[in-house]
């Protein structure tokens, strides 16, 4: 049984965490499949978004502490923990979390782009409980993308919050009553029908600018997104909104 599958859905890429009888705990084998989708995402022109999900009701439990005690890291070089946290693909990456999204498995639903949850679904860096620390970037994501505050509590307590909590300090984007996978499909559909240059430099601008001086910050956003500006995508974009039809776009 692969511990990571994958299924191309019109254009959406959605790689599952396959490991079910252990919560979806990440091992070193689902680290590697989980970099080799991201690289597939990335490369293959066809695809314009990704989902990343858990099999059996629940998203990720975190790191596989039974495999971690054998010595075995569930990292991949160059990539970090799950295989992408510390290089995230280029184009959007979606986190549909049902069940339980833990340590590393909180810290993987944070890495991506938007996050859709089920009502039930929980959220918490409990490392600390085990004596470790949420080293895989839940102590450093978790402060920018709500009160800093907040990220400390959860931090130091390892207290779970709910999906609808986690949307009300906003790190969670949608909440569904149905499984997570369908309001993560209809957010890439939306995605996917926009032109796919503009979707990847206006994420890689809201990125990378996190960095930026005030100084530097109009000609750095210039240099990324001068290019799209005169795309053949964006004369058909043009074009399509001028004729009242559907744009069909080439990358280009």
């Amino acid at each position: 049984m692969s511990e990571v599958l994958t299924l191309a859905d019109d254009g959406v890429l959605i790689i599952t965490i396959n490991r079910p009888e252990a919560k979806n705990a990440v091992n070193r084998a689902v680290a590697e499949g989980v970099a080799a989708a991201m690289e597939e995402l990335d490369a293959n022109d066809a695809l314009r978004v990704g989902i990343i999900k858990g099999a059996g009701g629940t998203f990720c439990s975190g790191m596989d502490l039974k495999a971690f005690l054998t010595g075995e890291l569930p990292m991949v070089k160059g990539k970090g923990f799950a295989g992408f946290v510390e290089s995230p693909p280029k184009k959007p990456l979606i986190a549909a979390v049902d069940g339980y999204a833990l340590a590393g498995g909180m810290e993987v639903a944070i890495t991506c782009d938007l996050l859709v949850a089920n009502s039930k679904a929980q959220f918490g860096i409990p490392e600390t409980k085990r004596g470790l620390a949420a080293a895989a970037g839940g102590l450093m994501r978790l402060p920018r993308q709500i009160p800093p505050r907040i990220a400390m509590e959860l931090a130091l307590t390892g207290d779970f919050i709910s999906a609808q909590r986690g949307y009300e300090i906003g790190f969670v984007n949608r909440v569904v009553e149905t499984p997570a996978i369908d309001g993560a499909l209809e957010l890439a559909h939306k995605i996917s029908a926009n032109g796919p240059l503009a979707v990847r430099v206006s994420k890689q601008v809201i990125v990378e600018s996190r960095g930026w001086s005030d100084a530097e910050m109009w000609a750095k956003q210039q240099e990324i997104v001068g290019p799209v500006m005169t795309s053949q995508d964006a004369r058909e974009g043009a074009a399509a909104f001028a004729q009242k039809r559907a744009p069909n776009w080439t990358g280009k």
